[in-house]
């Protein structure tokens, strides 16, 4: 049988997605690859410095030696469009496939498609980010048709320091979200490490939980046109309906 390969174009600071897909894919090894492409990504902020971060053409530049390699399709596996708007991730995809003849997806389009898929129409936010962003994110689900019951955030704007959040932090606004009442909770960030978190905290606070690592992997599995639930890592990956999404 060969080998599905997706690449991950990848902000620079990240720490956690990288590890924690390769850990999510140990059930498919033989079957499914991931490769990545980094780009400058350090800090967060509704500023035009970081907005610069996530230009088309910086983004062009992962995908195209990405596809160096005999990819399947390649993820912008970042979240920048919830709160830049979903047109962008859209033009990304576009764009990649134009210059490389690959099948594109994103992080955040892979949010839309797991709501999409599991009924979930209202959600809340558990997130590193500052009270901006947030408050964008929340909008812009909104926007996209899925309203936001509530918000928890840290504060944070150093991409770094996302990465180094404690655990304890994250079920605290994890916890916080809850409180909202919503049909699921949305982490947004990948490098906010709730991945590991995930079935704990859906036994605890009986919500689903879509975790940004855990469904950029749910969508690269799409890509490749694998279908297996993958055990361990909370209702969206161990699904039936993501299965067959």
């Amino acid at each position: 049988m060969s080998i599905a390969r997706i690449g991950h174009i990848t902000p620079s600071s990240n720490t956690h997605l990288e590890p924690l897909t390769y850990a999510m894919n140990r059930a498919l090894d033989g079957q499914l690859a991931h490769h990545f492409s980094r780009i400058r990504v350090t800090h967060l902020a509704l500023e035009a410095a970081s907005d610069a971060q996530f230009r088309l053409e910086t983004m062009l530049t992962g995908a195209r030696l990405l596809a160096d390699a005999p990819l399947t399709g390649i993820i912008w596996n970042g979240t920048s469009a919830s709160w830049r708007g979903l047109e962008n991730d859209i033009a990304l995809c576009e764009a990649i496939t134009r210059e490389t003849g690959l099948p594109a997806s994103t992080s955040t389009l892979a949010f839309y498609r797991a709501f999409r898929t599991f009924g979930w129409k209202s959600v809340a936010l558990a997130v590193p980010y500052t009270e901006d962003i947030t408050r964008d994110i929340a909008n812009e689900y909104t926007r996209q048709g899925f309203p936001v019951t509530g918000s928890a955030s840290l504060g944070i704007r150093e991409n770094v320091d996302i990465g180094a959040a404690p655990a304890d932090e994250i079920r605290r606004v994890l916890c916080s979200a809850a409180a909202s009442g919503p049909d699921c909770i949305a982490v947004v960030c990948t490098n906010f490490n709730a991945t590991e978190l995930v079935e704990e905290m859906e036994a605890e606070l009986g919500i689903p939980i879509v975790d940004s690592i855990a469904v950029t992997f749910w969508e690269a599995c799409r890509l490749a046109g694998i279908s297996a639930p993958v055990a361990g890592w909370g209702k969206l990956l161990a699904s039936e309906a993501a299965a067959s999404a």
